[in-house]
Formats: structure tokens, sequence, C-alpha cells
């Protein structure tokens, strides 16, 4: 199996890659070539897909590419034509943000998406999931029944890049008093990167198309706090504070009207060979992997923190 990978040297991407290669599969990765070293008996292409660079991929063939990078439909319709017929199967991973927005908990891949929007100067809340949208459309336009649409939630694990999820991670194995500015019932569905990858390299084995809710299981964010803490062997208080005391944008906080409506269905995904990794389990490994130097740029500092509980 040849898999060709556009973006493959993110956080996802390499846990797609990982598992392709733990299998058996031949990988060959396509990306800007800035991001570190690949694993061994990877093939690097060099190109660049935000100037129009395909000119490495101008030859080859592939059973299958997985489209990481591509959040624009410009970007898939270049890929698309250069590839053409010498990919056998386009996998779009896309993202649950392609559904209208109040819709009930627990929907399945069925369920309305948003209105597609063709570009957008800036990608925000509310521009990303129409781009993605409109992608989805152009890949399943060109390839039809050889077109395959992943779309992951909130993506976890070791060597997880952004901040979100391990800022309570983090906050947790710290311990202490937490200042929470949301309900500890605060539902997430956080999916380890490690099981989107199996799910990955699984549907092109089998061939199959359609989209896919690459979900994770549901717990709530009290739970990761506390359950980082007590992997940590710290004890956490969880303290409610006022929404606005914090900065606008805090991570994995959303507002109560919108926690239905991000709950997804990943029972298809489940039954086509996707993994559940418990939380416990991955807030585990990334405890492990994290080693606590990375500077991160969202949430309270411990001062902040500090600050704004002894207020209370």
């Amino acid at each position: 199996m040849r898999i060709l990978m556009l973006g493959g040297n993110g956080f996802v991407g390499r846990a797609i890659v990982a598992d392709a290669l733990a299998h058996g599969a031949e990988v060959t990765s396509f990306s800007r070539g800035q991001s570190g070293p690949l694993p061994a008996g990877v093939t690097e292409l060099v190109g660049d897909r935000s100037t129009g660079d395909y000119t490495a991929l101008r030859t080859g063939e592939w059973d299958a590419v997985v489209d990481l990078s591509a959040y624009r439909t410009r970007d898939v319709d270049q890929a698309m034509d250069v590839l053409g017929d010498r990919v056998g199967r386009y996998v779009f991973v896309s993202s649950h943000a392609v559904y209208a927005r109040d819709l009930p908990p627990g929907t399945d891949e069925t369920a309305p998406r948003r209105d597609p929007m063709r570009d957008a100067e800036e990608l925000t809340n509310e521009t990303y999931g129409p781009c993605k949208v409109a992608c989805e459309d152009d890949v399943v336009e060109r390839y039809g029944t050889r077109a395959t649409l992943v779309r992951p939630g909130r993506v976890t694990g070791p060597g997880d890049s952004s901040d979100t999820v391990l800022y309570w991670i983090r906050r947790g194995a710290r311990g202490g008093r937490v200042a929470l500015p949301t309900k500890p019932e605060h539902p997430l569905q956080l999916i380890d990167s490690r099981d989107v990858g199996r799910l990955v390299v699984q549907l092109i084995a089998d061939g199959r198309d359609g989209a896919f809710n690459a979900i994770g299981p549901e717990s709530t964010l009290a739970e990761l706090i506390e359950v980082a803490a007590e992997l940590a062997g710290t004890t956490v208080e969880l303290v409610p504070v006022p929404r606005d005391a914090v900065p606008e944008w805090f991570p994995l906080v959303e507002a109560e009207t919108e926690w239905n409506a991000r709950r997804r269905n990943p029972a298809k995904a489940q039954a086509a060979g996707m993994p559940v990794t418990p939380l416990r389990q991955t807030v585990a490994d990334v405890l492990d992997w994290d080693q606590g130097t990375a500077e991160l740029t969202v949430g309270l500092t411990p001062e902040q923190e500090e600050e704004l509980l002894s207020g209370l």
C-alpha cells in the first residue's frame, strides 16, 4: 500500500504516518520540509501549497493520498489537478466544524452541514467550517466513490503541539485550587491522535468512501483535570470563576448554549475500525511525553490564577 501524505509532518500527520508504517505501507510525505526530520523509511518530497509549488508531485503513483493541509478550495483543487488519477483514493481530513450550528447532541455523518465558503481571507470560527465544507464538496465531486472524508473533533495525545488540551492536563497535574470559568460538566470528546491514525489507514486498506466522525469518548472538563491530577499524584479543588474574569478565548471553554451542538456520534468510524483509547490512557501518555518546558500561550499563568482566586 502506497500512501502520499500532504502535510504529514504535523501532529496528526505523524500519527497517521506511524500507523501506516507499522502496517507495512510505503509512505511519501509532501511538505515544505520545515517541521523536522521524518521517520525512517518515509520518502520526502518538498514543495509549497501556499505558492502552488507542486513540482515534486508531477510524477509518481499512490494507492491513496491523505490531505491534512487543505483549508480552502484552491488547496484541494490544485492538488487534485496535479495528482489526477495517479492516486486511487483521496482521503480529505476535514473537521467536525463542517456541521450546522444548533444541532441536537450526538449527530452522525448525515447531519446538515454549514453553507460552503470557497475562500476566506482569514480562517476564524465563522469561516473555517464553511471552507472545509467547500473542500469536501470539491473532493467528492472529483473522486466520487474514491473520496473519503474524515471529520476529527478535538485531537490530543503525545506530541500535541496545541496549548488547549495541554493547559488543562498541566493544570490538573500541578494540583491545588483550579479556576474554572465554566461548569465542571462541560462536555468533551477528545480523540487520541493514534486513533485517528488507525482509522485513516484502515479506511484506505478497506477502500471505504463517505464521511466518518473521528470523535473520542464522552467525558467532561472536570474529568480531564481530575484524571491528570490523579495520575500526577496531586489533588485539585475546582473553583468556579466568572466567565468574564478570564480572557475571552479560553482553552476548551465554549458557551453552554453550544455544548450539545459540539457533540458527535462516532459509531460509524468505530465500526470501520477506529479504536477508542480511554481518556485516562491518553492523559497518561501526554504526561509522559510532556516535560513542561514549552511555554503555554493560552490560559492563566500561575500568578494570574492565584490573583484571581485570592479575590474570591
